[in-house]
């Protein structure tokens, strides 16, 4: 299985998991709780700016729970807002006050709903002391995925905001 974590695009090949039901939502859950799921399920797993929904004291066990999915060749495509580019365009002396407003809500979510709280900043070396942390035995940087037509690839103000990572389960 294919499993994309977050989503709401519906494509051949994959299955929906969300926290809220919705069109084509394959699976209602909280990332943090996998259990619905049997262990190495998935040979791939996809999040677009998910992770940063996760608490710091959570962030360890919810990554072991996504590579308890993954097959022992799988790997976990992961994009999270880039705490380095983002602190970059907010200190930018160009930066204007609306401008600053979006980047701060980028950092912290937009906070429209229950779910939308960003509660854990992420940059290339956090993150991948997570994953190492979790058991992922490697992770590498890429520019991006071109799966989904979602935050990942999102270049406001012409910088890319998404650091994109693939984690391996070798």
């Amino acid at each position: 299985m294919k499993l994309h974590v977050g989503g709401k695009e519906v494509k051949e090949g994959w299955k929906l998991l969300n926290a809220q039901d919705g069109p084509g939502v394959d699976f209602v859950g909280d990332i943090r709780d996998l259990s619905q799921f049997q262990t190495a399920s998935c040979s791939v797993i996809y999040g677009s700016h998910i992770l940063e929904h996760i608490g710091q004291q959570d962030m360890v066990e919810t990554l072991r729970g996504i590579r308890r999915l993954l097959k022992a060749d799988g790997e976990l495509y992961i994009s999270v807002p880039d705490l380095d580019t983002l602190c970059r365009l907010f200190l930018h002396p160009e930066m204007d006050f609306d401008g600053k407003f979006h980047v701060m809500r980028m950092m912290f979510g937009g906070q429209v709903d229950p779910w939308d709280f960003h509660y854990i900043g992420l940059n290339f070396d956090i993150l991948a002391n997570y994953l190492s942390a979790a058991g992922f035995t490697a992770c590498k940087r890429v520019d991006a995925f071109g799966l989904f037509d979602d935050t990942s690839s999102f270049a406001p103000y012409g910088v890319p905001i998404s650091l994109n990572v693939i984690a391996y389960n070798q």
